[in-house]
């Protein structure tokens, strides 16, 4: 039942003033109904709300009568009373002085005779613990709740104005922009409570003030609980005038709720109107679940038609069709910006706000599909730079990897080992030390054409077999994938084990067998062919010279060679050491002058030296995890991190490493395997939760100083994987990885007239579909980690610096040292990496962090892929499958950042 203001009598529906007083009962004064909650849903009981706006204070915040308390009342030794604000049925609401704090405050007390129900006791308090979990500057603040001579109170926040039903009932409808803002600060309240999980469940006019300065405050939260709390007869408890159709049945009521309560509180302020007009409670009912509200624009013309689609939707029957958040109705409205208003207020904006905020359309078709032609045209042009300074191009990789394979076990088997192994594994590798050898040592410039065509070769096939499984127990990377066999890892220790080199065309370079670690045959060590090997390196015994042996193998030995000579067709120094045991060679290799004992660098460098960068790069890894990870604990205490959306990625990055992991992993039929399962599940979840702290370190402070550039991220976490905003971006980023990739080759080929190498393509697109897939799959996580490290570095800088500008040209700065530091082409280096990190710091603070992962990941997927100009060549079909993939993201995001535009209009007049 609603009952009076006044004098606290039981009021009827249907009528317009109170029989016992006589006082009017406005059009938006039907009291709250609050049910019983063990009562039948439909039995209520004539409880009424607490709402100091049930009698609201006025703007000129004179006494209405004497209270309980006369003005000049000296409570609890710290507040005087000042004046009675407002009298309802469920007590009074004073005007009082903090003294302590030398503020104004509100202090709302109970009926006299409510002091004696525990129930409604409980209910008072129940207000202030909701009422406390929700901090903003557009909801009323309460502070604590204190007792005098037996009187219960709560301490709040004094709002110097007029509520909104007296000012409609004064003047009408309000001015489109002044409605407009009332608006926007509405659902920023609304959301607010939301995001803490409280519904409203009575807002209307009269619980929203508005102060002095016009800010919108909304109070009462007499009937708030948490959204998982309300449950039975309680969910019919509100003012039925504003009460959704779900609520008003009795079956439910949701944040759609208190979003269908707003739009009818939004109808009032753009119109002066009710959106529907009942005289029973009944009618009330049918109205919202049968009819649909005069639309807003036949009471006043001229309403822009975006405000009256924002109202229509929130007044949808059905709660799935309204807005989902309060935040997505302010983004909605025109002419706003709910993240600026935000910023502006000195709040940091919530991840829904910011997924709410922007514009609900992508790119307009025109200029969606030149960006789509644009990078198709930068991915062709890239594919014939990188040709050009291609070193794969120049060496001729004829054979595959499985004819190299069985040419590798055909030589074995010829040098006497001819017992089938129980494992093998092969790679392919580039020899880097012959190269910075001939870059340093061949002037002026080096004839790089002629080094990738002759011996000593470039590229070398790396083949080792064994008579147990190998399992290898080193990590390689960042990404700590275990299991990822390679020439020293596992060690090469075990009888029977080989290793072996070829070049591409399958001339042997290194030979390694372990001989039998016990051995009974005592028998004078057999003679050797050392020709056989020479033959097999291709090399002319006749042109060598003998030497003394200078280089030990791992295996023990009986017989030792050497010779001396020129590499075949470049007239290189060449050394050619060999070793066997017992008529059998254990070792074979050629020697260069660039070529460096691997057993001996640590030896060489002496104790300490060269480990500098390492250390160095030790403490700052160190030094950024425990700074994330302190920023992420204070974030998480304090409520400010996004812990959904942290905890997809984090899962997300978890999948990753488990397929990469699939993918990249020497994966053994053995209990070895269940083991290398372990170790991936563990660093999976390392790399997964440095991901996840490290997120929760950064996102906060991004969604603080830049939110519009983590819109379309917040938007994809949240599921949305075909909006607009998202496809938008993931079309930009690819376009901008293209942008990217053009510099790096324009710079290659320029650094490349000055003498530096042909690129070296990444081995692993050479060894087979699984490999080629890993290497694809390995961009993820790299790209993924790489954007949150710029986010962090550039996040500190701006901490630091406070000024944007100042912070963006540091982090250039540190960025482009780094890249550019010991390099001899300076003058073309640093313009270049000035201008791929100052399009960084534009993706960071303009787009965000979807644009700039997709951009790294485009170029570290590109940038490093075997191109061909030859389509008969074994592996040409590797970048083109990367090429489609590329291209197929831009076109995934093209698709979607048309949203609903047709990408042609054919009829003439659509034009």
């Amino acid at each position: 039942m609603a009952t009076c203001n006044s004098c606290g009598a039981e009021l009827s529906i249907a009528v317009r003033f109170c029989s016992s007083c006589g006082t009017p009962v406005g059009s938006d004064d039907m009291a709250t109904l609050e049910f019983a909650t063990a009562a039948s849903p439909h039995t209520a009981r004539p409880v009424p709300a607490s709402s100091p706006s049930q009698r609201p204070p006025s703007s000129s915040g004179f006494a209405i009568s004497e209270g309980r308390f006369l003005p000049g009342r000296l409570l609890a030794g710290r507040y005087r009373i000042i004046a009675l604000l407002g009298r309802g049925g469920m007590g009074e609401v004073y005007r009082a002085d903090d003294l302590t704090l030398g503020q104004p405050v509100a202090l709302k007390f109970l009926p006299e005779e409510a002091t004696r129900d525990e129930s409604l006791l409980e209910r008072f308090r129940n207000e202030v613990r909701i009422a406390r979990r929700v901090s903003h500057p557009n909801v009323c603040r309460v502070y604590d709740v204190g007792d005098v001579d037996g009187h219960t109170f709560f301490t709040m926040e004094y709002v110097d104005g007029e509520d909104l039903a007296s000012l409609l009932r004064r003047i009408g409808r309000l001015p489109e922009d002044k409605a407009t803002d009332i608006a926007r600060q509405l659902c920023a309240g609304l959301a607010a409570a939301h995001a803490k999980g409280v519904l409203h469940r009575d807002l209307k006019p009269a619980n929203i003030m508005l102060d002095g300065r016009g800010q919108v405050v909304m109070t009462d939260f007499g009937l708030a609980g948490l959204a998982d709390q309300i449950h039975g007869a309680d969910v019919r408890s509100g003012t039925p005038a504003y009460m959704a159709p779900e609520q008003l049945a009795g079956k439910e009521v949701t944040a759609q709720s208190d979003i269908y309560a707003l739009g009818l509180v939004l109808y009032e302020v753009f119109t002066g109107k009710r959106a529907f007009t009942a005289e029973t409670l009944a009618e009330l009912v049918r109205s919202g679940t049968q009819s649909t509200p005069s639309r807003p624009s036949s009471v006043v013309k001229d309403l822009d038609p975006v405000v009256e689609r924002v109202i229509l939707r929130c007044l949808e029957p059905e709660p799935r069709n309204r807005p989902a958040t309060a935040l997505s109705v302010a983004a909605a409205m025109p002419g706003g910006d709910p993240l600026a208003a935000a910023l502006a207020a000195g709040e940091t904006p919530s991840p829904q706000m910011v997924a709410a905020a922007g514009e609900n359309v992508g790119l307009k078709p025109r200029t969606a599909l030149i960006c789509l032609l644009a990078l198709v045209v930068g991915l062709g042009l890239s594919v014939y730079l990188a040709l050009r300074g291609s070193a794969l191009e120049q060496v001729g990789l004829d054979q595959p990897p499985e004819v190299l394979r069985q040419k590798a076990r055909e030589l074995i088997a010829r040098l006497g080992y001819e017992g089938r192994p129980a494992d093998s594994s092969f790679d392919f590798d580039y020899d880097t030390d012959f190269v910075n050898y001939v870059e340093k040592n061949d002037k002026p410039h080096p004839n790089w054409d002629q080094v990738m065509t002759s011996q000593p070769p470039v590229l070398h096939f790396l083949y080792r077999q064994s008579p147990e499984l190998m399992v290898a127990s080193d990590f390689h990377d960042m990404l700590l994938t275990p299991g990822v066999i390679g020439m020293t890892d596992p060690a090469t220790t075990v009888s029977g084990m080989i290793n072996l080199k070829l070049d591409a065309h399958g001339r042997l370079l290194y030979f390694q067998a372990i001989p039998p670690e016990k051995d009974s045959d005592v028998a004078p060590a057999k003679a050797i062919d050392w020709n056989l090997l020479l033959n097999a390196a291709g090399l002319n015994p006749a042109e060598l010279q003998s030497a003394p042996p200078q280089w030990n193998s791992l295996a023990s030995s009986d017989a030792r060679a050497a010779w001396t000579g020129k590499w075949p067709g470049s007239g290189r120094p060449l050394r050619v050491e060999a070793a066997a045991y017992h008529g059998r060679p254990v070792f074979f290799g050629l020697v260069g002058e660039w070529t460096d004992p691997p057993r001996m660098k640590a030896e060489d460098a002496g104790p300490g030296k060269g480990k500098g960068g390492a250390i160095i790069g030790t403490i700052l890894a160190m030094c950024m995890i425990g700074a994330g990870t302190f920023l992420a604990r204070v974030n998480y205490r304090r409520g400010r991190s996004d812990r959904t959306a942290a905890f997809r990625l984090a899962y997300a990055m978890f999948i990753v490493e488990m397929v990469l992991w699939l993918c990249r992993s020497h994966l053994v039929p053995g209990v070895q395997t269940f083991g290398l399962f372990v170790i991936a599940v563990s660093t999976a979840l390392f790399v997964s939760g440095m991901t996840w702290i490290l997120y929760l370190a950064v996102e906060p402070y991004v969604r603080r100083f830049w939110p519009h550039s983590i819109i379309s991220w917040s938007r994809l976490v949240a599921g949305r994987l075909r909006d607009p905003l998202v496809g938008r971006d993931i079309l930009f980023g690819v376009m901008l990885g293209t942008a990217w990739l053009l510099i790096f080759k324009v710079t290659h080929l320029v650094l490349l007239q000055q003498g530096s190498p042909p690129s070296l393509a990444q081995t692993d697109y050479l060894i087979g579909g699984r490999e080629a897939l890993a290497a694809w799959w390995t961009q993820l996580p790299v790209s993924v980690l790489a954007t949150l490290e710029f986010f962090f570095v550039l996040l500190g800088l701006k901490v630091v610096l406070r000024m944007d500008w100042l912070a963006a040209i540091v982090f250039v700065g540190i960025f482009t040292l780094a890249k550019a530091y010991g390099s001899s082409h300076l003058w073309v280096l640093v313009p270049s990496e000035i201008l791929i990190y100052t399009i960084a710091v534009i993706i960071v603070m303009r787009f965000g962090l979807v644009p700039l992962a997709c951009a790294v990941f485009t170029v570290n997927l590109l940038g490093n892929v075997p191109f061909t100009s030859d389509f008969s060549a074994w592996y040409a079909t590797t970048p083109v499958a990367i090429l489609i993939s590329v291209v197929a993201l831009a076109g995934w995001g093209f698709y979607n950042a048309l949203g609903d535009q047709p990408l042609w209009k054919l009829d003439p007049d659509e034009r």
